[in-house]
């Protein structure tokens, strides 16, 4: 008796506890996408906090550039002579053609974005192809702007450090085409250089150049290593589209991708007026 109510309570908990569940019609299963991650519940979810992360990624990268940006007017509003006669020995021609290239490359990578959108996986890697030559092509100028530069010795502790420490001067005489005016004579901190600028131009140079130059190689050095992340980055995505792993309902990685190479095209707007361009005529 006692095992016969013992069955008859497990049977109707049993048919509580089914009555309570969900019916799971065939051919209406909740769809799950294999690229939704586990933790969101939604695709358009998903994509909206990676969307929201890359742009708090983008602003802490604004605040570095930024603190540049200050020290470079701190700077130039000190010594605006000096930073005016430093300018010209930066190549305009080179300099604008780079921004030319990253103009060209943010919007190959913005229809990559839109290729990726509509489905079209050839396309879209075709102006992923593009987007990654053209940043290849950006570090080959500016490859033979810095050789030029290291030519010309404008390099901070060369041509502006102390005499006996300085790499223009070996075994007691001066080297390369960044001199200075009376080597016997400075015991110290020389009172100005001579250098040959981009026009073959003799030039005069005060000590206090070695800021314009340090800025110069920090910052476009800064924002070169931000191209070869950037250049990373677009191939992984390459080789992630190129296997198929993206679709209209899927394209994130394009998406964010792009956006950080639009980053790397800003920061170069911003830098190209303020060392090439500012600053008097010859």
């Amino acid at each position: 008796m006692f095992r016969r109510c013992r069955n008859m309570v497990v049977t109707e908990r049993t048919k509580m506890a089914n009555v309570s569940e969900p019916l799971q019609v065939p051919g209406h299963e909740e769809s799950h996408p294999d690229f939704l991650q586990h933790h969101f519940d939604t695709p358009a979810q998903q994509f909206g906090a990676a969307k929201l992360g890359m742009w708090v990624f983008i602003a802490t990268e604004i605040l570095m550039f930024g603190g540049l940006f200050c020290a470079y007017a701190i700077w130039r509003g000190q010594d605006p002579k000096v930073f005016d006669e430093a300018h010209h020995f930066l190549n305009k021609i080179l300099g604008a053609s780079n921004t030319i290239v990253l103009l060209f490359s943010s919007l190959t990578a913005a229809l990559a974005v839109r290729s990726s959108q509509v489905g079209k996986r050839n396309l879209t890697s075709f102006y992923l192809v593009v987007t990654i030559a053209c940043a290849c092509i950006f570090l080959v100028i500016k490859y033979f702007e810095y050789s030029h530069k290291f030519h010309l010795g404008l390099l901070p502790g060369h041509c502006f450090g102390h005499p006996g420490l300085s790499a223009a001067i070996q075994n007691g005489e001066e080297v390369g085409t960044c001199l200075r005016m009376d080597v016997n004579s400075a015991s110290v901190m020389p009172e100005w250089v001579r250098a040959v600028d981009e026009e073959g131009h003799v030039t005069l140079l005060s000590p206090r150049a070695n800021m314009f130059f340090g800025l110069y190689f920090v910052m476009t050095g800064l924002h070169g290593l931000h191209v070869v992340i950037g250049m990373s980055i677009l191939l992984w995505v390459l080789y992630k589209n190129v296997k198929g792993s993206f679709s209209p309902a899927y394209f994130t990685p394009v998406d964010l991708g792009a956006l950080y190479w639009h980053l790397v095209d800003l920061v170069w707007i911003y830098l190209f007026p303020l060392l090439y361009l500012v600053g008097k005529p010859e």
